[in-house]
């Protein structure tokens, strides 16, 4: 793993939303807004089994994470690393950080955490290569 810029992991431990980027079929990138939990370490999501980013990591494991920047377009952080899928992480309603972290929009959507478990029942572990701050 990279040395971790003070200020990512500070972002990475608050902010709530990530755009997860892979890489489709056609080679073309494929962004979408995801939750996750940093646990200094690596960057875990859950995703539907039936996921387009689930077949994209499972042919290209190189990946692309990066927070929303400021208004000014500066704040930013950006991380590529290598994901794989992980089976042997827990539910997401087992790991209690993330719960904790997910649990007041978790009651907007009207949705337990075993329900978000159920249906997001694909544990993605991206390990970080590299971190651009600025």
């Amino acid at each position: 793993m990279t040395d971790i810029p003070e200020h990512a992991d500070a972002r990475l431990r608050r902010e709530r939303t990530i755009w997860l980027a892979t890489v489709d079929r056609a080679g073309a990138p494929s962004v979408r807004p995801v939750w996750f939990l940093w646990d200094g370490e690596h960057v875990l999501v859950y995703s539907k089994p039936t996921a387009a980013k689930v077949r994209h990591i499972e042919r290209n494991a190189r990946v692309c994470l990066h927070l929303d920047p400021n208004e000014w377009g500066t704040d930013v952080v950006i991380i590529t690393g290598d994901a794989r899928l992980a089976p042997e992480r827990p539910r997401a309603d087992a790991c209690s950080a993330y719960v904790e972290k997910y649990s007041d929009g978790l009651a907007r959507l009207d949705r337990s955490a075993e329900q978000l478990a159920d249906e997001y029942s694909v544990a993605i572990e991206v390990e970080p290569t590299r971190f651009l701050t600025y």
